[in-house]
């Protein structure tokens, strides 16, 4: 009787013994699976995407100087729109001091009647950039004059695409160059288009912040 007793308390002993063994190895995988779950629930990294470039413009006119056209009216774009290029330009503010030059050449007629062609259209602040002594002694000589405007004019519509690099002939005779890409282009390396791809009756016009000089 005594030995019966004593195997079963020495058996409690061992159940005793066992037990704490048996709770840290439950506890140590429970550890592990929290330890897994954290990792498995942590938020992935994020990936910073570089901003996509500026794609060419193919609608529509687009530049900072855009902003300063009338929302309505003949001089706005829809009314410019319906109108070839020399009355077109002749209702824009901008485009003053380029409207009289084309009136004192004599082309009035003959780029209202043009198809199909690119007009690059200094604004004033263009001309003002010519000291008044040069520009009153162009502005005086008519054949003078009349190269420099036809050197502004390209015998085809130019879309901003094709302004991304091409040279171009001009009614002058004489090549402008234009380079660049989404809504920024230079022409022969001077000149900023500062409102693109403005249509008009006849023609696609690029209005530019200086005057272009045909090579001599």
């Amino acid at each position: 009787m005594n030995a019966f007793r004593f195997r079963r308390t020495a058996l409690a002993l061992s159940a005793v013994a066992v037990l704490p063994l048996t709770l840290t190895a439950c506890g140590s995988d429970d550890s592990s699976d929290k330890s897994a779950k954290s990792a498995n629930s942590a938020p992935a990294e994020e990936k910073s995407t570089p901003p996509a470039a500026e794609a060419a413009p193919t609608d529509g006119p687009f530049g900072s100087a855009c902003a300063s056209v009338p929302k309505d009216g003949a001089g706005s774009f829809d009314g410019m729109s319906k109108d070839p290029v020399a009355t077109a330009a002749s209702n824009n503010p901008a485009l003053s001091t380029l409207v009289t030059a084309v009136k004192k050449a004599g082309l009035v007629d003959t780029l209202n009647s043009a198809e199909n062609i690119t007009v690059f259209a200094p604004t004033n602040d263009a001309f003002a950039k010519i000291p008044k002594a040069d520009l009153d002694k162009v502005l005086a000589d008519k054949q003078a004059l009349t190269d420099i405007l036809t050197y502004h004019v390209v015998g085809q519509k130019l879309a901003p695409k094709q302004l991304e690099g091409g040279t171009y002939p001009t009614l002058q005779k004489s090549n402008v160059t234009t380079v660049g890409a989404g809504a920024e282009y230079t022409v022969n390396d001077s000149a900023k288009v500062v409102c693109g791809n403005v249509p008009t009756a006849n023609a696609t016009v690029y209005i530019i912040d200086t005057v272009l000089m045909p090579k001599k």
